[in-house]
């Protein structure tokens, strides 16, 4: 987040504060200054200011999860998604708008709590972030070995946070997210907003445990969004054998089927652990019962005529 807001503050963020909240420059300063003018880049507000950053990283991320979201969902929804998942009896009316107008109630919200986290992504020692590989211990060697790190631990993280989601006590939080049975990848953030937030909790603090460069932090946090809306799109391809280390959209479609399966993120080690895996079978395939419906309705036609 540090490299998005050093970019904005560049092209556009400080023309804009420079504006809204304008350095007052007396004459003597104008002179001393060499100035004739207030530049366009000086503010009341320098770009350390925290009230400025807190704004602008509000402003940022809320802008940031609508561009992920409307960019990877549609891809997915018109290149991948099956439409005739849409026929099925457990796909609800109008599923598609709520799905999106439920994603975006959540943003705002997400954003706000996510903000703590954010600050301390940008505020200079207050997390592990680092910008150089040769200042970090390990060099090369460690860069490399961070992203199955990122992954292992934000993976382990979000399998108890979305188990412990399902506890009746906390269920009220996540039953939302329930209400697609036959998810579309529009479905992906349409989460009750405490409920993203605390599922996104574990990326964050990564990086506030464990020492990561922030290029591959940035680019790490846009691909587990991208993976987010992958797993929602209701493939039920089986038959592969990734499927029995990855948790992929065919895991997920399970687990939105039948609630307590798959809780995991990217991997299926944790369910198998903790004796919450289904493994993916054609037989499962909620598509199967499109085509029987489809069947029937043939069927119901031919004897008709």
């Amino acid at each position: 987040m540090d490299l998005i807001l050093d970019f904005a503050d560049t092209y556009v963020l400080d023309a804009v504060y420079s504006k809204l909240v304008p350095y007052p420059l007396t004459p003597f300063e104008t002179t001393s200054l060499n100035v004739t003018s207030i530049p366009d880049t000086l503010s009341t507000w320098p770009r350390s200011y925290i009230p400025r950053q807190l704004i602008s990283l509000f402003v940022l991320s809320l802008f940031g999860i609508h561009v992920l979201y409307f960019l990877f969902a549609s891809l997915s929804y018109y290149f991948i998604f099956d439409h005739k998942m849409m026929l099925h009896p457990r796909f609800l009316p109008n599923q598609v708008s709520l799905e999106i107008k439920t994603s975006l109630s959540a943003f705002p919200v997400m954003s706000i709590l996510m903000l703590p986290f954010f600050l301390g992504e940008v505020r200079p020692g207050w997390s592990k972030l680092y910008a150089n590989v040769d200042d970090q211990w390990g060099g090369w060697w460690y860069l490399v070995a961070s992203v199955p790190g990122f992954l292992l631990f934000t993976d382990y993280c979000i399998y108890w946070i979305h188990r412990w989601l399902h506890h009746p006590l906390l269920y009220k939080l996540h039953k939302p997210h329930h209400k697609w049975i036959i998810p579309t990848p529009f479905a992906s953030h349409a989460f009750h907003p405490v409920d993203g937030y605390l599922q996104g909790l574990a990326y964050h603090l990564f990086v506030f445990i464990f020492p990561m460069h922030r290029i591959l932090y940035l680019g790490l946090f846009v691909a587990v969004n991208f993976w987010t809306i992958f797993i929602h799109d209701s493939d039920m391809i089986t038959g592969h054998p990734l499927e029995n280390f990855i948790n992929g959209p065919a895991h997920h479609t399970l687990h939105h089927i039948y609630f307590t399966v798959n809780y995991g993120q990217y991997f299926t080690w944790a369910d198998r652990a903790g004796n919450s895996y289904r493994h993916p079978d054609a037989s499962l395939d909620p598509l199967l019962e499109v085509k029987m419906r489809e069947r029937a309705e043939r069927e119901g036609k031919l004897k008709s005529d």
